[in-house]
């Protein structure tokens, strides 16, 4: 009788210790995805597929961050080695556990030529065709990590205050980044020098981040869904042939509830008094 209580105290311990453990490992997982879908604006490696796309492609084995941190302009004159700019995210850093990341004031992309993380990745996350120009050759600047953002309300250029910071990191310099002159109307002797981010040329880099003056950098790298709006298919450029394509069979819809010509009148005056 005692061996068979022992058993059945035994076997009641082994079920709570199990159910304890299963509420832990639920709270710890419910925890850590609520950690990552509160912060979206993370940075990937050069060719990375869309977020979603690249989390469900990634293996997380690490290799471009190895080969990043392994590359030849990384290692010193004595053999050791720097840090490298892509990092594997763990507990705590708000991201996808074991995927690569960079933090551009940390270290930013330093734009290889022979992008080392992408060949070794054997996934596909990160998509190395994506990369190749039309000599089938691996580019650089054909990478879109994220879009660099101008904040003029902490710009000191758009203050008056002459800096190029930004302009001379840049390393597609006179592209990606040009500088605007604007004549400033307060002085009316001085000009603004005013950084003006191309998105069409940005590689998203985030050597402007590193290198902004400001406390907090005025310029900084967001990943492209983040930094870019979207007109709309219904919006059409009248001198873009491209766009004029799309839409060449496109049908004109008529709604139900327009405006005359009189009620347009009325709308634009409205609160107008004579």
């Amino acid at each position: 009788m005692a061996n068979s209580d022992n058993k059945r105290r035994k076997f009641m311990a082994t079920t709570l210790q199990s159910v304890g453990l299963t509420a832990l490992g639920g709270l710890l997982w419910s925890g850590y995805s609520d950690e990552v879908k509160a912060s979206p604006l993370v940075l990937r490696p050069p060719g990375a597929l869309p977020e979603e796309d690249f989390l469900k492609a990634c293996i997380k084995c690490g290799l471009c961050a190895e080969a990043c941190e392994n590359r030849d302009s990384n290692i010193n004159k004595d053999g050791t080695k720097r840090a490298g700019t892509l990092k594997m995210a763990k507990g705590g850093d708000h991201k996808m556990i074991g995927t690569p990341f960079f933090i551009p004031t940390e270290i930013p992309c330093y734009m290889c030529d022979d992008i080392p993380c992408v060949p070794v990745c054997p996934s596909g996350a990160l998509d190395m065709p994506s990369l190749l120009n039309k000599k089938e050759e691996l580019d650089i600047n054909k990478a879109r990590m994220g879009l660099a953002v101008v904040h003029k309300e902490s710009c000191i250029a758009f203050w008056g205050i002459q800096c190029d910071a930004c302009y001379r990191a840049c390393p597609i310099q006179g592209e990606a980044i040009t500088i605007e002159h604007q004549k400033n109307e307060r002085t009316g002797k001085h000009a603004f020098l005013l950084p003006i981010v191309h998105s069409d040329v940005c590689t998203g880099c985030g050597l402007c981040e590193k290198a902004c003056v400001t406390e907090k950098p005025a310029i900084f790298v967001l990943p492209i869904e983040h930094s870019t709006g979207r007109a709309g298919d219904h919006y059409v450029k009248g001198w873009d042939e491209k766009d004029q394509q799309r839409v060449k069979d496109a049908k004109e819809i008529h709604t139900k509830d327009e405006r005359s010509e009189k009620e347009a009148t009325d709308y634009l005056n409205m609160g107008v008094e004579y």
